[in-house]
């Protein structure tokens, strides 16, 4: 999301101040949930069209700079600084790392070999990796017959979107791999933060934004060791980067803090499970890409396995 990713937990909460703020609104939150399932499931089709032009690494750090600069500006207009502190800093660089340059990288990379339907199917078994890592890594998480069901629909479901059956016979096994691990990269990411930057002072904006930055310093020099410059720039691989990063990162994740302060966390993570359905209208629609059977009723198989992963028994939704 986050890239386009599913949504990503906020460093800190908003403050009661900021959320009546959001509640007056001009746009309902049905509206901007709507908005904020379109954009990020578009965000993999503009991975696609700008992969045409310039190397993974080029548009993963387009993506970051761009959506830095939008964050940025909205510090500009609210006055709030970037976080201080060589600690906070430090782990906001690791943060960058696992949750912005190396799946941004990766997605890029999967979808020089894969359909940008294919990479939306795959972002959505990030909830499915988290929860397992979360059996193991956080405490407060104990495995229970329904989450584990969950864990085991979700498998299946992928397995029916690869066409298992048929031995994975014209799926891209390097490009599907390098979409699963980055997919992968966001649970071990939120898990590192929720273990060193909760709590942290600071607005999830500028927390984000310096995230961002940090994750652009990263993929400059990474690009720069092994990109060549590009010769030219394009129209609409350009516009695509830099849409990806102002609206699929930028302002997107400014979206989704407005929507949690609003209705809560629960109800704003429910846009995870509408973004593999427009990325493969997207896909399909506008890019001409193939779809099969298996892999609608496979992505359904995984969405309803992470739903099962992320419920707790007992648990009040909001209305």
């Amino acid at each position: 999301m986050s890239a386009p990713t599913a949504p990503r937990p906020t460093l800190a909460a908003p403050s009661p101040s900021a959320a009546s703020t959001r509640r007056g609104a001009l746009l309902d939150w049905r509206v901007r949930f709507a908005i904020l399932s379109v954009v990020w499931g578009f965000s993999f089709l503009l991975i696609k069209v700008g992969t045409e032009a310039y190397a993974p690494f080029q548009v993963a750090m387009g993506r970051v700079l761009f959506g830095a600069l939008a964050l940025l500006a909205v510090l500009l207009v609210r006055r709030e600084p970037l976080p201080r502190g060589l600690r906070t800093w430090g782990h906001l660089g690791v943060a960058a790392l696992l949750l912005n340059t190396a799946p941004f990288s990766l997605f890029a990379y999967a979808e020089l070999s894969i359909p940008s339907s294919l990479a939306g199917i795959c972002n959505a078994t990030s909830p499915l990796w988290g929860m397992a890592l979360a059996l193991v890594a956080l405490s407060e998480d104990r495995p229970t017959r329904r989450r584990v069901a969950g864990l085991g629909l979700g498998f299946l479901g992928v397995l029916t979107v690869l066409g298992a059956w048929q031995g994975f016979s014209g799926v891209d096994a390097k490009g599907t791999a390098f979409a699963l691990l980055a997919s992968l990269c966001y649970p071990i990411g939120w898990i590192y933060v929720r273990r060193t930057l909760a709590g942290s002072p600071g607005s999830p904006v500028a927390l984000t934004a310096a995230q961002l930055l940090f994750s652009t310093v990263q993929l400059a020099l990474v690009s720069a060791l092994f990109t060549a410059a590009p010769t030219s720039f394009p129209l609409w691989p350009t516009l695509s980067v830099i849409a990806l990063g102002a609206l699929g990162t930028g302002m997107a994740l400014q979206m989704q803090y407005g929507l949690v302060s609003e209705v809560g966390p629960t109800t704003a993570q429910m846009v995870t499970y509408f973004i593999p359905v427009i990325a493969t209208t997207a896909g399909v629609l506008v890019l001409g890409e193939q779809l099969h059977w298996n892999t609608p009723v496979g992505a359904a198989v995984v969405l309803a396995g992470a739903a099962l992963t992320q419920t707790r028994p007992g648990a009040r939704r909001p209305a």
